[in-house]
């Protein structure tokens, strides 16, 4: 087990960050799509979207271990992009999808001009492993009815990976949210008798493959992603209480800050070990379990009381909407509720 980044994780880490030191711009707001397209063309230019993608499509052929280490850079950075999209997307498209399929997606998304995201909760049951939204054939299509809720992006997407109840399993189709019966609000998405040809569904080799992978890269995005997170937290934080002086001293020499800024390393390192762990684990074809649930529910736990200890170390300064803490304080927080909390991480974990 090495942990130790190669030469080619290293080129991506350092490409990703300078790529946001250029293009990263706090005083600019968020586009209509939710998020700033320049950046992410930007990183679609630099072929850092398409990582993933296979040589023929024009990618890297490269894998988890490599877009994890893009996530952690554009968590670091708390970059206002879709990154989890990533892992929503593209990588189980280029797992799973068929070669139409890849074809007619990943070319753009790699670009930054489209989006491929995933349906993975619904009412009250976050990472759904059997969901209650329906596929039933008909007339040589599947028509799938139910409701999704914390769909990253949804109102961006080109297509949603929705996993639905079918006969004999679960299957995930690539729906199309323009598609009649899609009905998008915020992060909700409810299907009325929508209608998917059989080219969208994923391939499923086995009975629950697709819906398992799917959920094991979506953990694994978000702890990637966290793990940036809690690291640029931390970095902030420490320059910030190193330079503030209070009574003639800096804030890091009293003991009672270094307490709490000890306690937020702590924290953002045990999500990086966990999380390096289960990547590494998917990355070699190994079972993640039980690395990526403990790696879900450290960040769930601990990453947003971590954040509060930085905003609480930073003051006022901390919601200053020219200062990027609190970037990192509302992404850590919506980490934690696509990941369905604490305690539903540490229930997983029991099973």
């Amino acid at each position: 087990m090495d942990f130790t980044l190669d030469d080619t994780q290293r080129e991506i880490a350092g490409l990703a960050a300078d790529v946001l030191r250029r293009e990263v711009d706090l005083a600019r707001p968020a586009g209509p799509l939710g998020y700033d397209e320049q950046v992410w063309r930007a990183l679609g230019k630099a072929g850092l979207l398409s990582l993933a993608l296979p040589p023929e499509l024009g990618g890297a052929g490269l894998g988890i271990a490599e877009v994890a280490v893009l996530l952690t850079e554009l968590g670091r950075a708390a970059a206002p992009v879709p990154a989890l999209t990533l892992a929503l997307g593209v990588l189980p498209l280029e797992l799973l999808g068929t070669p139409d399929q890849r074809a007619a997606l990943l070319p753009e998304v790699a670009t930054g001009d489209a989006l491929v995201t995933a349906a993975l909760h619904e009412p009250s049951s976050p990472l759904v492993t059997e969901p209650a939204t329906r596929a039933v054939a008909e007339d040589g299509a599947w028509t799938l009815t139910g409701t999704k809720t914390g769909v990253p992006f949804a109102a961006a997407a080109t297509r949603i990976l929705v996993p639905a109840a079918m006969p004999g399993g679960t299957g995930v189709f690539l729906v199309d949210p323009a598609a009649p019966g899609v009905t998008v609000a915020g992060g909700s998405v409810r299907l009325e008798r929508v209608s998917v040809e059989e080219a969208g569904l994923l391939r499923d080799r086995e009975p629950g493959e697709a819906i398992a992978t799917l959920r094991r890269l979506a953990v694994a995005g978000a702890v990637a992603l966290g793990d940036g997170v809690l690291a640029g937290a931390l970095t902030l934080t420490k320059e910030h209480v190193a330079r503030r002086e209070q009574f003639g001293r800096p804030l890091a020499a009293f003991q009672a800050v270094a307490q709490q800024i000890a306690d937020v390393y702590i924290a953002s390192r045990t999500v990086h070990l966990a999380a390096q762990s289960a990547v590494w684990r998917l990355a070699s074809g190994l079972d993640p379990q039980p690395d990526l649930e403990v790696a879900g529910y450290w960040l769930a736990e601990e990453g947003p009381k971590a954040l509060a200890v930085c905003q609480h170390l930073h003051g006022g300064l901390g919601v200053d909407i020219t200062y990027p803490l609190h970037r990192y304080y509302a992404l850590g927080k919506e980490l934690s509720q696509f990941l369905g909390g604490a305690q539903d991480r540490l229930g997983e974990l029991v099973r």
